[in-house]
């Protein structure tokens, strides 16, 4: 582990450009996974006595908007631990380019995950028209089946930490990394040599080696 590292054929830019890319096209496999696994959500819509359509869910199926976000957060997490690691097994590029590239990779690829699972999971189960559901007074009921969603809610501050926190789990794991790393230059390429302590001799003639 201590060895030195040879000079790598790609430069540390290409090297973070493939790193953010890779992240970001698996984030896109995460999110077509996401659908297959993802639970839809049951529900009805009804025609009330006075003409007026109620949609409701059946039994614990809204549950099941939580657990489907809370599924694709956990592809994500996994995605970004495995990543962490693998990038820190790139030992000539390690640094704080590589860290950023990580973190900009896990974020695009939290993004593509939930852009294509978003697209893919309405074109698998449709969109919710309660005004359109053919509901009658000879069939007052209707039952659907909704698309599961891929954040716990719709406001900025839930998407943004939805896309955030697997990015930050992976710069999380990486910086461990560098933490444990006895070497100051990580045993990244080029290699920082550790020169002998310098004597500092008195007067006296008497030498200290600090």
């Amino acid at each position: 582990m201590n060895s030195i590292v040879a000079q790598p054929r790609t430069s540390r830019g290409s090297a973070a450009v493939r790193v953010i890319l890779g992240l970001a096209g698996v984030g896109g496999a995460v999110g077509a996974l996401w659908v297959l696994l993802a639970p839809p959500v049951h529900g009805v819509v009804a025609l009330s006595k006075s003409g007026a359509r109620v949609h409701a869910y059946l039994g614990n199926e809204a549950d099941n908007f939580f657990v489907a976000a809370t599924m694709l957060l956990g592809l994500l997490t996994v995605l970004a631990v495995v990543a962490a690691v693998a990038v820190w097994q790139w030992r000539a590029h390690r640094g704080p380019l590589m860290a950023v590239a990580l973190t900009v990779g896990c974020t695009l690829g939290a993004l593509a995950a939930a852009g294509v699972g978003t697209a893919l999971a309405r074109w698998r189960y449709g969109t919710l028209d309660i005004d359109a559901a053919p509901v009658t007074p000879d069939n007052r009921f209707h039952y659907f089946t909704e698309a599961p969603s891929v954040f716990f809610g719709h406001n900025a501050i839930q998407m943004a930490t939805g896309l955030l926190i697997p990015a930050m789990t992976a710069a999380l794991v990486y910086a461990l990394l560098a933490i444990a790393t006895a070497r100051d230059d990580l045993g990244a390429y080029p290699p920082v040599t550790q020169s002998d302590p310098v004597p500092i001799t008195r007067g006296s003639g008497q030498s200290f080696d600090w």
